[in-house]
Formats: C-alpha cells, structure tokens, sequence
C-alpha cells in the first residue's frame, strides 16, 4: 500500500500481471491485510479475479503462507515478491515449468554488482542459492518470480515459519529446480534507492503511454 508515484505501489502490481495476460491472483497477507483487501477488494476494477489467503495469528514464513494458500492455486502456479515489479514475461516463465522440473526460478546475471549475487547455475538447473554467500561465489541474483507445482510443499512444516529459500534448496538438491534468466533488472521498493528508481521508471513510462498518438 506504498504510494508509488502516485498510487498505492499494489496497484502497479495488479495492472503489470493484467498486461501480461493474468487473470486469476491470490494475495497472500499477514499484518494489515485488511487494508490491501479494502483497496482491490475482488479484482474487477484491474480486470483481474482477486482473492486472498492470510496468514492469521501466526507468522507462517514465505513458503508456509504459500502452502496455506494451495487450495486456491491449483496444482500449477506462479509467485511474485509484494516488493517487486519484474518486466519478464510471465507466460514464458510459466511455459518453462516441464518435466522434470517441480520449479522454475527467475534469475538475473549481476555478478556481484549493486547487489551481492546469491544464485549458481549448471546448464538450464539451478545448482546453489545462498543468500548469505560470500562475494565472489555466485553469479545470478534471485529475480523475483517463481513457478512451482504445488507438490513441491508437501514436507512444508505447519509448526514453525518456512522460507521459500528451503523449497529451493530441496528442489536443488533433487535436481528439479530449473534457472530461467533474463536480461533486464527488475524494479523493487525494498530499499529507498531501489524505491526512488522504481518511481522514476513508473512515471517515465506513463508519460511515455500518454505521448502515444
């Protein structure tokens, strides 16, 4: 609920997946989730069908909110950080998930730069994620979108917070995580110099869209 150049940053969110041909989003909420479903409410003002999974009472980690939430995404289905704004094509990533893979993870080749990289790859697998890893180790950085099949979060724990770090690296161990890079930057709000950037990108691209004839 950040304003972002002008409007809550979900909003940005919720019109960038309408464009790349989304038409089904589940928000996964903890802390003041009222407010994200007070603004979207059921999706139809995005041309989207919005529906929400909370975490309740206790905090459930990335990838124990994800496993509450599998009765509303299917045995299929995409995942993006609340802070980001990727540009990759969703269709692609998704079209990427295929035997004998049980995930797919967005990565982005920095080596280092702005960002200490976090990811290591092996052919079209991805064979490390570290996010603690020393500089010098890895050569992607996590990007921000994920496919997984839901069978991937069987052994997920209900009794204490899970990250998603852990199903990657489960994954990983079995040889079923695939790397899917891109070539450009995504765009997030995490950070303050990662937020005027992010502002600066949304309102050239709206005075962009605006100059069109």
């Amino acid at each position: 609920m950040v304003p972002v150049a002008g409007e809550p940053f979900l909003a940005h969110q919720l019109r960038w997946l309408r464009s790349e041909g989304a038409t089904d989003v589940v928000l996964l909420t903890g802390f003041g989730g009222e407010l994200l479903r007070g603004f979207a409410g059921d999706g139809r003002s995005f041309g989207l069908d919005v529906r929400y999974s909370e975490d309740g009472d206790a905090t459930r980690g990335t990838a124990g909110a994800v496993q509450r939430a599998l009765p509303l995404l299917g045995a299929a289905f995409l995942t993006v950080y609340g802070d980001s704004l990727p540009t990759t094509d969703l269709a692609a990533v998704a079209g990427a998930l295929t035997a004998p893979y049980a995930g797919v993870m967005t990565l982005y080749r920095n080596d280092d730069r702005g960002l200490p990289s976090n990811v290591a790859v092996d052919g079209e697998r991805v064979r490390a994620y570290d996010k603690e890893a020393a500089p010098g180790t890895m050569t992607h950085i996590d990007y921000g979108i994920n496919a997984f099949r839901a069978d991937a979060f069987a052994t997920v724990s209900d009794d204490r917070p899970v990250d998603l770090s852990e199903v990657h690296r489960a994954m990983i161990a079995r040889g079923t995580l695939r790397a899917f890079p891109v070539l450009e930057r995504w765009h997030e709000i995490g950070s303050p110099e990662g937020f005027a950037e992010t502002e600066r990108f949304i309102m050239a691209r709206s005075a962009g869209e605006k100059s069109v004839p």
